[in-house]
């Protein structure tokens, strides 16, 4: 396992693409600028990705702090079998990019992926109100049109400015100041880590009164500390759901093993997303 902040190579690493996405930066952050990258078109493909044994490890975007949950990631980890072998975390700061200053006047359309519009919800309402908004599949990818159109803007990161040589009009425009992204780190093995870990699991339920109560129970009675739970229609019943629950602790810890044991007899089906070490600053 490569801790984070480590320069060492893995033989490849996945991503949503195209190169200066946010993506990309939790990958070098983790894994180091010189780790062997692989582009991606998709959240599937980084996991079919390394599935296929094309990667060693894929990152992907589970969660900001002013969106929330990342719903094409967490569909993906339902069908999966790869595990969580790492979390980074990476401060979301967005730009106001164009081909050059003079373009400002002739500016139709401002374009980023879905996400980041609406974490600058409230700047391009103030800044510029009635501009048509458009989604494009990655911040990268609005950095390349705004690039090869004079009247396009883009929404997108300082190292996709640079990699497509736009002019950076306002900086940190995101709506919130603390503006976040969590990303996951996936490979085909299983950790146990060592120190200040987080575990992440996903849990079936029949659909009957008191269901939640009955699978929070346990982290309560073992004084499991919850970090996040998010819901998900379950695939194959249309009117159950799954938990996504993320928690303080490994799998080898007794607390841990314990609240497993209660969730046995609780739930349909348990399945461990993986123990890894918890993100600095957490």
């Amino acid at each position: 396992m490569i801790e984070p902040g480590s320069t060492v190579k893995c033989a490849k690493v996945a991503f949503l693409g195209p190169a200066g996405t946010f993506s990309q930066a939790a990958v070098d952050k983790h894994f180091g600028a010189n780790a062997d990258k692989l582009s991606m078109a998709s959240i599937d493909d980084v996991f079919l990705a390394v599935e296929k044994m094309q990667a060693c490890y894929g990152v992907v975007p589970v969660e900001n702090s002013t969106e929330g949950a990342v719903n094409y990631t967490q569909d993906c980890l339902m069908d999966t079998s790869l595990s969580i072998v790492a979390e980074v975390v990476i401060a979301i700061k967005h730009n106001f990019l164009l081909q050059n200053a003079a373009a400002l006047s002739g500016i139709k359309r401002v374009v980023s992926h879905r996400q980041s519009l609406a974490q600058c919800r409230a700047w391009l309402k103030l800044n510029w109100p009635g501009i048509l908004l458009q989604e494009v599949s990655s911040n990268a990818e609005a950095a390349r049109l705004a690039a090869e159109d004079i009247h396009t803007a883009a929404i997108a990161s300082e190292i996709a400015a640079t990699n497509y040589g736009l002019f950076i009009h306002a900086r940190n425009i995101q709506d919130r100041r603390d503006n976040s992204t969590r990303f996951l780190v996936l490979a085909r093995n299983t950790i146990i880590p060592a120190g200040k870990a987080k575990t992440s699991i996903l849990v079936y339920t029949e659909n009957k009164p008191g269901a939640l109560f009955r699978v929070l129970e346990p982290f309560e009675k073992y004084q499991v500390s919850l970090t996040k739970i998010e819901t998900r229609p379950a695939r194959d019943d249309m009117w159950a759901y799954v938990f996504f629950i993320d928690f303080e602790g490994s799998i080898n810890e007794p607390a841990v093993k314990n609240v497993f044991l209660q969730l046995e007899d609780r739930a349909v089906k348990i399945r461990n997303l993986g123990s890894y070490p918890m993100a600095s600053g957490q």
